[in-house]
């Protein structure tokens, strides 16, 4: 195998690849980047047994061939050659030579044979999303799914189509702590498609790739499969084995109270208050509700009291609510809107947040005794 490639195209396609591979594998060769020289190009691919993405580049191709080479060396190499730089990559008696420049490197590698793959068969649903809808179809939910792994039915995206006239997409996260909730409408090709839940690390994956490319994106699952393809990239990933819980119930329906106040001054103020919590126990921002206006506070056995008056649009009843100051920031950096609606109900009941009635997203946090 000999081929030239461009050092920024190699190394663009380098950080889309390398990151799917763990830093620590008792699987050798699943430490490294299956490459493939063909008439036109090169052909990247690296897995963790879950998750495979696969990347085409130009590139010019004097010996058709292939090899596995350690994926983190080759993008640290790539990394630190000069701009501009044509990359030489050729492989003879289990060695892959890397030339650019002055610039040279052996590298070991392990046979192509032996690299695993997984089946790029047809999936039965398949249907387009535009980028700038995927990205916000997981910004918008993607910072509440849970990390507790006991509970890995919680650990990604649950997305499905919801019944109805019409039909939405619906992409649901949660932790027990707080839920984000996002519909659309259904793209065409996805009605019967089956509930999946997404890994937490292909989400991420996906939303490195979406960053660099506009236009569509096609999705294509199956039960235990999904695979996106956009731009030169192909991510094919497994899917959670569980059952996501039903989640309506958590959504409150009746909450009668309602606080309408500027997203950026709720922000600003929690922030300030919880500069003095400074441990797990002190992370409860208290909201004291008041006739158009709210008294944010926070007290820290080590530190003392923090206390901060933000105007805000309050008819009901005055009450005291907690919650977990973090998770309130979390879904306050979500909003779009300069005003944000809360609609409560009581201290121990979740808080429904809102853009408006009529924004796609919506946000439920369980409140903390406070």
């Amino acid at each position: 195998m000999k081929a030239t490639v461009e050092r920024a195209t190699l190394l663009k396609c380098l950080a889309h690849v390398q990151s799917v591979v763990e830093r620590r594998n008792t699987i050798p060769i699943l430490s490294n980047v299956l490459i493939e020289a063909k008439d036109g190009g090169l052909r990247l691919m690296a897995t963790d047994l879950d998750m495979q993405v696969v990347e085409t580049v130009a590139a010019h191709v004097d010996t058709p061939g292939a090899t596995t080479v350690s994926a983190h060396t080759l993008f640290d190499i790539a990394r630190k050659l000069p701009e501009g730089a044509q990359v030489e990559l050729a492989v003879a008696n289990e060695k892959m030579t890397v030339v650019a420049g002055r610039a040279r490197f052996s590298l070991a590698t392990l046979p192509r044979d032996d690299f695993p793959v997984i089946a790029e068969t047809d999936l039965p649903s398949s249907f387009s999303l535009p980028a700038a809808t995927l990205r916000q179809i997981i910004d918008k939910t993607r910072f509440a799914i849970s990390t507790e792994e006991t509970r890995y039915y919680l650990n990604g995206i649950f997305l499905h189509v919801a019944p109805g006239t019409p039909a939405t997409l619906r992409a649901v996260a949660t932790d027990g702590h707080r839920l984000a909730k996002i519909e659309l409408p259904c793209p065409e090709g996805a009605e019967g498609m089956p509930d999946v839940i997404v890994p937490r690390k292909c989400i991420g994956e996906i939303r490195k790739l979406l960053d660099e490319v506009d236009g569509d994106v096609e999705l294509s699952l199956s039960a235990s499969k999904i695979r996106f393809k956009l731009g030169n990239a192909v991510l094919t990933s497994k899917l959670i084995d569980g059952t996501f819980p039903d989640y309506s119930r958590v959504i409150p329906a009746a909450n009668d109270k309602l606080l309408r106040i500027d997203r950026k001054s709720l922000a600003e103020g929690v922030d300030r208050v919880a500069a003095i919590a400074t441990s797990e126990k002190t992370r409860a921002v208290k909201l004291a509700l008041g006739r158009d206006k709210i008294t944010l506070s926070v007290t820290s056995p080590e530190n003392g009291t923090a206390a901060e008056e933000v105007s805000a649009e309050y008819t009901s009843p005055e009450f005291e609510v907690g919650f977990n100051y973090r998770y309130l920031l979390d879904i306050l950096d979500q909003i779009g809107t300069d005003i944000v609606d809360l609609h409560m109900a009581d201290a121990a009941a979740p808080t429904l947040i809102r853009e408006g009635d009529s924004s796609p997203a919506l946000y439920v946090l369980m409140p903390m005794r406070v």
